[in-house]
Protein backbone atom coordinates (compact mmCIF):
# COMPACT_ATOMS: atom_id res chain seq x y z
CA UNK A 1 0.00 0.00 0.00
CA UNK A 2 1.24 3.39 -1.13
CA UNK A 3 -0.20 6.09 1.00
CA UNK A 4 1.09 9.21 1.70
CA UNK A 5 1.51 9.01 5.60
CA UNK A 6 3.28 6.07 7.01
CA UNK A 7 6.00 5.19 9.45
CA UNK A 8 6.97 7.77 12.48
CA UNK A 9 5.12 10.92 12.80
CA UNK A 10 6.10 13.60 15.31
CA UNK A 11 3.61 15.28 17.37
CA UNK A 12 5.75 18.27 17.78
CA UNK A 13 5.71 20.50 21.11
CA UNK A 14 5.40 24.50 20.93
CA UNK A 15 8.12 25.83 23.46
CA UNK A 16 7.65 28.88 24.92
CA UNK A 17 9.91 31.10 27.08
CA UNK A 18 10.26 31.81 30.50
CA UNK A 19 8.02 35.05 29.68
CA UNK A 20 5.48 33.18 28.01
CA UNK A 21 6.25 33.90 24.69
CA UNK A 22 7.12 31.68 21.29
CA UNK A 23 10.24 30.64 21.71
CA UNK A 24 11.10 30.24 17.55
CA UNK A 25 14.73 29.28 17.93
CA UNK A 26 13.80 26.72 20.11
CA UNK A 27 11.28 25.42 18.19
CA UNK A 28 13.63 24.93 15.27
CA UNK A 29 15.88 23.67 17.24
CA UNK A 30 13.64 20.82 18.13
CA UNK A 31 12.63 20.41 14.49
CA UNK A 32 15.83 19.91 13.77
CA UNK A 33 16.52 17.29 16.51
CA UNK A 34 13.20 15.38 15.80
CA UNK A 35 14.06 15.28 11.81
CA UNK A 36 17.54 14.05 12.14
CA UNK A 37 16.30 11.79 14.52
CA UNK A 38 14.15 9.87 11.68
CA UNK A 39 10.90 11.05 11.64
CA UNK A 40 8.95 11.00 8.59
CA UNK A 41 6.48 13.67 9.35
CA UNK A 42 6.68 16.30 11.71
CA UNK A 43 3.20 17.16 13.36
CA UNK A 44 2.82 21.03 14.42
CA UNK A 45 -0.10 23.08 15.43
CA UNK A 46 -1.68 19.52 16.97
CA UNK A 47 -2.78 18.92 21.36
CA UNK A 48 1.18 18.59 22.17
CA UNK A 49 1.81 21.61 20.65
CA UNK A 50 -0.83 23.14 22.46
CA UNK A 51 -2.63 24.68 19.74
CA UNK A 52 -5.54 26.09 21.58
CA UNK A 53 -3.05 28.45 23.36
CA UNK A 54 -1.92 29.79 20.59
CA UNK A 55 -3.09 33.15 17.75
CA UNK A 56 -2.97 33.15 14.77
CA UNK A 57 0.28 34.82 13.82
CA UNK A 58 2.20 32.13 16.35
CA UNK A 59 0.37 29.47 14.17
CA UNK A 60 1.57 30.96 11.10
CA UNK A 61 5.23 31.49 12.31
CA UNK A 62 5.39 27.84 13.78
CA UNK A 63 4.33 26.35 9.89
CA UNK A 64 6.84 28.52 8.67
CA UNK A 65 9.81 27.32 11.03
CA UNK A 66 8.94 24.30 10.81
CA UNK A 67 8.88 23.98 6.95
CA UNK A 68 11.78 25.51 6.67
CA UNK A 69 14.08 23.15 9.18
CA UNK A 70 12.39 19.50 7.93
CA UNK A 71 14.72 18.97 5.51
CA UNK A 72 12.84 15.36 3.96
CA UNK A 73 10.45 15.33 6.09
CA UNK A 74 6.62 16.09 5.54
CA UNK A 75 4.79 18.93 7.12
CA UNK A 76 1.60 18.42 8.57
CA UNK A 77 -0.36 21.10 10.41
CA UNK A 78 -3.46 20.46 12.90
CA UNK A 79 -6.00 22.44 11.64
CA UNK A 80 -9.31 21.06 14.04
CA UNK A 81 -11.68 22.96 16.07
CA UNK A 82 -15.39 23.05 17.44
CA UNK A 83 -16.04 25.44 14.60
CA UNK A 84 -16.56 24.24 11.39
CA UNK A 85 -16.12 27.60 9.72
CA UNK A 86 -12.43 28.25 11.92
CA UNK A 87 -11.44 24.61 10.76
CA UNK A 88 -11.89 25.46 7.22
CA UNK A 89 -9.95 29.05 7.74
CA UNK A 90 -6.85 27.24 9.08
CA UNK A 91 -6.53 24.49 6.78
CA UNK A 92 -6.70 26.53 3.93
CA UNK A 93 -4.62 28.54 5.83
CA UNK A 94 -2.29 26.06 6.11
CA UNK A 95 -2.48 25.01 2.20
CA UNK A 96 -1.19 28.54 1.00
CA UNK A 97 1.65 28.08 3.38
CA UNK A 98 2.97 24.85 1.72
CA UNK A 99 1.91 22.18 3.96
CA UNK A 100 2.07 18.31 2.94
CA UNK A 101 -1.26 17.27 5.46
CA UNK A 102 -3.67 18.43 8.11
CA UNK A 103 -4.40 16.89 11.11
CA UNK A 104 -8.45 17.43 11.74
CA UNK A 105 -9.26 16.49 14.92
CA UNK A 106 -12.90 14.98 16.04
CA UNK A 107 -14.63 18.18 16.83
CA UNK A 108 -14.23 18.82 20.92
CA UNK A 109 -16.68 19.67 23.40
CA UNK A 110 -19.59 20.08 21.27
CA UNK A 111 -20.26 16.40 20.38
CA UNK A 112 -21.68 16.11 16.65
CA UNK A 113 -23.56 13.44 15.39
CA UNK A 114 -23.04 11.00 12.73
CA UNK A 115 -24.52 13.50 9.98
CA UNK A 116 -22.29 16.32 11.53
CA UNK A 117 -18.81 14.55 11.60
CA UNK A 118 -19.58 13.74 8.16
CA UNK A 119 -20.22 17.25 6.91
CA UNK A 120 -17.76 18.91 9.22
CA UNK A 121 -14.67 16.85 7.03
CA UNK A 122 -16.33 17.32 4.27
CA UNK A 123 -16.29 21.33 4.59
CA UNK A 124 -13.04 21.40 5.32
CA UNK A 125 -12.15 18.93 2.21
CA UNK A 126 -13.93 21.65 0.38
CA UNK A 127 -12.11 24.57 2.05
CA UNK A 128 -8.75 23.30 1.11
CA UNK A 129 -8.93 21.58 -2.13
CA UNK A 130 -6.33 18.35 -2.75
CA UNK A 131 -4.64 18.65 0.27
CA UNK A 132 -4.66 14.84 1.68
CA UNK A 133 -6.19 14.91 5.36
CA UNK A 134 -5.69 13.03 8.47
CA UNK A 135 -9.01 12.78 11.02
CA UNK A 136 -8.09 12.14 14.74
CA UNK A 137 -9.97 10.34 16.86
CA UNK A 138 -9.35 10.98 20.55
CA UNK A 139 -12.72 10.41 22.42
CA UNK A 140 -10.57 11.37 26.14
CA UNK A 141 -10.22 15.00 24.74
CA UNK A 142 -13.45 14.97 22.51
CA UNK A 143 -15.99 13.37 24.16
CA UNK A 144 -16.77 11.89 20.97
CA UNK A 145 -15.65 8.59 19.82
CA UNK A 146 -15.32 8.37 15.66
CA UNK A 147 -16.96 4.64 15.79
CA UNK A 148 -15.77 2.48 12.29
CA UNK A 149 -19.47 3.23 11.25
CA UNK A 150 -19.23 6.69 10.69
CA UNK A 151 -15.40 6.79 10.10
CA UNK A 152 -16.79 4.68 6.69
CA UNK A 153 -18.73 7.83 6.36
CA UNK A 154 -15.53 9.99 6.31
CA UNK A 155 -13.45 7.46 4.11
CA UNK A 156 -15.93 8.36 1.30
CA UNK A 157 -14.44 11.74 1.25
CA UNK A 158 -11.30 11.64 -0.97
CA UNK A 159 -9.27 13.93 0.70
CA UNK A 160 -9.54 11.94 3.72
CA UNK A 161 -6.59 9.44 3.59
CA UNK A 162 -5.46 8.50 6.99
CA UNK A 163 -6.61 8.46 10.33
CA UNK A 164 -4.71 8.74 13.64
CA UNK A 165 -6.46 6.36 16.42
CA UNK A 166 -6.35 7.37 20.04
CA UNK A 167 -9.31 5.83 21.47
CA UNK A 168 -7.29 3.04 23.18
CA UNK A 169 -9.44 0.32 22.23
CA UNK A 170 -7.72 -2.19 20.65
CA UNK A 171 -10.89 -4.07 19.26
CA UNK A 172 -12.12 -0.77 17.81
CA UNK A 173 -8.44 0.00 16.03
CA UNK A 174 -8.21 -4.20 15.08
CA UNK A 175 -11.82 -3.52 13.57
CA UNK A 176 -10.72 -0.01 11.70
CA UNK A 177 -7.86 -1.79 10.16
CA UNK A 178 -9.95 -5.12 9.59
CA UNK A 179 -12.34 -2.79 7.20
CA UNK A 180 -9.63 -0.36 5.98
CA UNK A 181 -10.77 0.99 2.24
CA UNK A 182 -7.68 0.45 -0.07
CA UNK A 183 -5.24 3.70 -0.38
CA UNK A 184 -6.68 4.96 3.48
CA UNK A 185 -4.07 4.27 6.15
CA UNK A 186 -4.75 3.84 9.76
CA UNK A 187 -1.55 5.51 11.98
CA UNK A 188 -1.43 4.81 15.93
CA UNK A 189 -2.33 7.98 18.05
CA UNK A 190 -0.93 6.42 21.72
CA UNK A 191 2.82 6.12 22.05
CA UNK A 192 2.24 3.07 24.57
CA UNK A 193 0.01 1.47 21.96
CA UNK A 194 2.40 1.79 18.71
CA UNK A 195 3.58 -2.22 18.76
CA UNK A 196 -0.21 -3.97 19.25
CA UNK A 197 -1.37 -1.43 16.76
CA UNK A 198 1.14 -1.80 13.87
CA UNK A 199 0.22 -5.88 14.84
CA UNK A 200 -3.27 -5.16 14.28
CA UNK A 201 -2.54 -3.27 10.91
CA UNK A 202 -1.34 0.25 11.53
CA UNK A 203 1.35 1.62 8.94
CA UNK A 204 2.46 4.01 11.45
CA UNK A 205 2.85 6.40 15.05
CA UNK A 206 1.61 9.69 15.52
CA UNK A 207 4.16 10.04 18.70
CA UNK A 208 4.98 12.05 21.82
CA UNK A 209 8.06 10.35 23.00
CA UNK A 210 9.58 10.76 19.24
CA UNK A 211 9.96 14.52 20.51
CA UNK A 212 13.26 13.36 22.91
CA UNK A 213 14.00 9.92 21.67
CA UNK A 214 13.11 10.02 18.18
CA UNK A 215 15.93 7.68 16.66
CA UNK A 216 14.52 4.77 19.46
CA UNK A 217 10.70 5.59 18.40
CA UNK A 218 12.15 5.20 14.83
CA UNK A 219 13.72 2.04 15.66
CA UNK A 220 10.57 0.51 17.29
CA UNK A 221 8.18 1.36 14.45
CA UNK A 222 10.55 0.12 11.62
CA UNK A 223 10.82 -3.04 13.28
CA UNK A 224 7.32 -3.55 14.15
CA UNK A 225 6.31 -2.96 10.40
CA UNK A 226 8.95 -4.83 9.33
CA UNK A 227 7.64 -7.71 11.37
CA UNK A 228 10.75 -7.53 13.40
CA UNK A 229 8.86 -9.33 16.59
CA UNK A 230 12.02 -9.97 18.45
CA UNK A 231 13.76 -6.12 17.70
CA UNK A 232 10.69 -4.96 18.34
CA UNK A 233 9.52 -5.80 21.71
CA UNK A 234 13.24 -5.42 22.72
CA UNK A 235 13.02 -1.21 21.09
CA UNK A 236 9.26 -0.89 23.32
CA UNK A 237 11.13 -2.14 26.55
CA UNK A 238 13.31 0.35 26.08
CA UNK A 239 11.45 3.28 25.24
CA UNK A 240 8.56 2.02 28.21
CA UNK A 241 9.63 3.99 31.11
CA UNK A 242 9.83 7.04 29.00
CA UNK A 243 6.65 6.65 27.60
CA UNK A 244 5.36 6.11 30.76
CA UNK A 245 7.04 9.15 32.46
CA UNK A 246 5.88 11.33 29.55
CA UNK A 247 2.49 10.16 30.18
CA UNK A 248 2.40 10.70 34.01
CA UNK A 249 0.52 14.04 34.01
CA UNK A 250 -1.44 15.72 31.08
CA UNK A 251 -0.07 15.88 27.98
CA UNK A 252 2.43 17.96 26.80
CA UNK A 253 3.19 18.53 30.76
CA UNK A 254 5.96 16.20 31.45
CA UNK A 255 7.04 16.64 27.73
CA UNK A 256 8.39 20.11 28.15
CA UNK A 257 10.12 18.66 31.27
CA UNK A 258 12.10 16.28 29.20
CA UNK A 259 12.80 19.38 26.61
CA UNK A 260 13.98 21.20 29.48
CA UNK A 261 16.27 18.27 30.61
CA UNK A 262 17.77 17.73 27.10
CA UNK A 263 18.44 22.04 26.27
CA UNK A 264 15.75 21.99 23.69
CA UNK A 265 13.57 24.44 25.27
CA UNK A 266 11.99 25.41 28.49
CA UNK A 267 9.11 24.03 30.62
CA UNK A 268 7.01 26.22 30.43
CA UNK A 269 3.37 25.34 29.44
CA UNK A 270 0.53 28.07 29.04
CA UNK A 271 -2.17 28.01 31.39
CA UNK A 272 -4.41 26.17 31.93
CA UNK A 273 -1.82 23.65 32.29
CA UNK A 274 1.02 24.11 35.31
CA UNK A 275 4.34 22.59 35.10
CA UNK A 276 5.77 19.04 36.09
CA UNK A 277 6.12 17.88 39.44
CA UNK A 278 9.15 17.00 40.88
CA UNK A 279 8.31 13.68 40.69
CA UNK A 280 7.66 13.73 37.16
CA UNK A 281 10.40 15.42 36.93
CA UNK A 282 12.86 12.96 38.29
CA UNK A 283 11.69 9.68 36.29
CA UNK A 284 11.41 11.45 33.02
CA UNK A 285 15.31 12.35 33.77
CA UNK A 286 15.65 8.45 35.01
CA UNK A 287 14.37 7.80 31.33
CA UNK A 288 16.32 9.89 29.87
CA UNK A 289 19.59 8.76 31.39
CA UNK A 290 18.47 4.83 30.76
CA UNK A 291 17.83 5.52 26.86
CA UNK A 292 21.06 7.81 26.62
CA UNK A 293 19.22 9.81 24.71
CA UNK A 294 20.93 13.11 23.35
CA UNK A 295 20.20 16.00 20.87
CA UNK A 296 20.91 15.69 17.21
CA UNK A 297 19.99 19.10 16.01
Amino acid sequence: MNTPFQGLAVALATPFDRDGALDVPAFRRLVRHVALGGADTLVVLGSTGEAAALDEGERDELIDACLEEAGPAQVVAGTGHASTRQSCRWTSRALQLGVAGALVVVPPYVKPGPAGLRAHFAAIAEAAPGLPLIAYNVPGRTGTNLVPEVLATLWAIPSVVALKESSGNLEQIARIAAELPPQKTLLAGDDALALPSIACGAEGLVSVAGNVAPRHVAELVGAARRGDRTLARECERRVRPLVAALFAESNPIPLKAALAELGLGTDHVRLPLTIAEAGTRRRIALALAALGEAVHA
